[in-house]
């Protein structure tokens, strides 16, 4: 079986983003001043840093602890939290800019002298992506004017700071191709930059893989990268590989909404099985587009916008080394096309169903990821706390096969379920960040059985009606019985 070798998990701390998020960008052209509008409700570097679901993204505090720590997580910050975790960090919003402009290499984003200088020396002394990673140099700053001439004769989007000063602006590839405009060229690179951020931190775990040793990446963002010609068609992962030193991989994007990683690491475990490849690395980048998400809720009560951050994330998949988890890919859980759309018979699909194929029950599984909403983000919005519903959902499934009684419900997912805590990025927050904690839960503590699963709404598309769901398995080295 193939196993998970290594994880990592980064974040980029980016409030003067928030305001070109997909909801954001809307709902503010009917405002005056949206700069001032959103600024009191905007969070420094230091109170991102200090927030609680964040530190459990990478890795500094666990879900336990989390769900132990008194709420609103907000006005709780965390004493002394650190910036790097054992999965990655929380980079400020000053380095992340010149990491962008590291990851464009056609001169689109240009960022002002200033910015660029304070960025450039920087990320030339960061631990992982400082200049002896080998990745290309901050690029030298412009004048404002020239800026300001940019964003007027070329529909340029401007980056504009907190405070109100200009930092840089970012072209558009092609005059006349709306898949090709300053905005979304800005989200593909906002997606790419996060990407080689954890591939970086990936490559950087004591013993880990060389970069040059590794032969396919997957992506499986959300960005449609392409042109209007083919629109989509593009490879995220290619680039990212190129950037992170990669120099004899291949790779491939893989689509699926908020399922694309479950698919992915499926299709990695596969590569590694079959002996196609030895080693396969699975990565993914924030979505700029989902900043700000939620903010009117947020904004209505008065609290920061917590959606002010852009994850990554980055998995290395590979042959058996007789110690990191295995990925069961006899136990894949699927919704297929007659599954239904029905609570019950999705989650009976993706986890009862594996499971017994395999002679496993629910009550055989330590700890279930689902979707990981931060609720502190959605439910201001009216949203309501997307993983409590789901993890009750699934007792509820577990009361039906009368392997609990109804009065086990909060039991059950208290301990087998666990708070959302992750950016509400889909395709992020649809299980992998636990992933760095059951790693180490199924290496070196007590846990024997993980399982992972993403839900997808292909609907969204306008293609189908349907949803989607793929679920995982993950085991402690040595733990597998019988096969049903």
């Amino acid at each position: 079986m193939p196993v998970i070798r290594a994880v990592s998990l980064v974040l980029a701390h980016v409030p003067s983003l928030v305001r070109l998020g997909s909801k954001p960008l809307r709902v503010l052209r009917e405002v005056e001043q949206p700069i001032e509008y959103l600024r009191p409700h905007l969070r420094d570097w230091n109170a991102a840093r200090a927030y609680a679901p964040n530190q459990v993204f990478i890795g500094n505090v666990g879900v336990d602890e989390l769900a132990a720590r008194p709420t609103p997580w907000h006005r709780h910050p965390i004493a002394g939290a650190q910036r790097f975790g054992p999965d990655g960090e929380i980079m400020p919003e000053d380095e992340f800019l010149g990491l962008l402009a590291t990851c464009d290499g056609f001169d689109l984003l240009a960022l002002t002298g200033e910015v660029a200088d304070r960025a450039r020396s920087t990320l030339d002394a960061h631990p992982v992506v400082g200049r002896e990673s080998g990745r290309p140099a901050v690029p030298a700053g412009v004048g404002t004017a020239v800026l300001n001439e940019r964003i007027a004769r070329h529909r340029a989007v401007p980056l504009v700071g907190v405070d109100g000063r200009l930092l840089g602006a970012m072209l558009p590839g092609h005059e006349e191709d709306d898949t090709l405009t300053g905005q979304v060229l800005l989200e593909n690179l906002a997606c790419k930059a996060t990407a080689a951020l954890a591939l970086r931190h990936l490559l950087a775990r004591p013993g880990a893989i060389a970069a040059t040793d590794v032969r396919y990446v997957i992506n499986c963002g959300e960005e449609a990268v392409g042109d209007r010609y083919q629109r989509g068609g593009g490879n995220v992962a290619k680039a990212v590989a190129e950037w992170a030193g990669c120099a004899r991989a291949t790779g491939s994007d893989v689509k699926a909404f908020c399922s694309g990683p479950m698919h992915a690491l499926m299709l990695a475990g596969a590569l590694v099985r079959s002996a196609m490849f030895d080693d396969v690395v699975v990565v993914a980048g924030g979505s700029l587009a989902k900043l700000g998400m939620k903010f009117q809720g947020h904004v209505k009560h008065a609290m920061p916008i917590v959606e002010d951050v852009l994850a990554g994330f980055a998995v290395h998949v590979a042959r058996d080394d007789g110690v990191s988890p295995v990925l069961r890919l006899d136990a894949i859980g699927r919704h297929e096309v007659a599954s239904g759309s029905a609570p019950l018979a999705v989650m009976k699909a993706l986890y009862s169903e594996p499971l017994e194929r395999v002679g496993l029950t629910l009550l055989d599984v330590d700890r279930f990821s689902l979707e990981l909403h931060n609720p502190e983000a959605t439910e201001p919005a009216g949203s309501g706390n997307v993983p409590l519903n789901n993890y009750r959902t699934l007792a509820s499934l577990a009361v039906v096969e009368k392997l609990i009684t109804r009065e086990g419900i909060d039991d059950f997912v208290r301990t087998r379920g666990m708070p959302g805590f992750s950016p509400t990025q889909g395709h992020i927050a649809s299980a992998i960040p636990y992933l760095g904690h059951a790693r180490r839960g199924l290496t070196e503590g007590g846990l024997t059985r993980t399982m992972f699963a993403g839900k997808g709404s292909l609907f969204l598309g306008r293609m189908t009606q349907l949803p989607d769901g793929l679920s995982l398995v993950l085991e402690r080295n040595g733990a597998r019985p019988s096969t049903a």
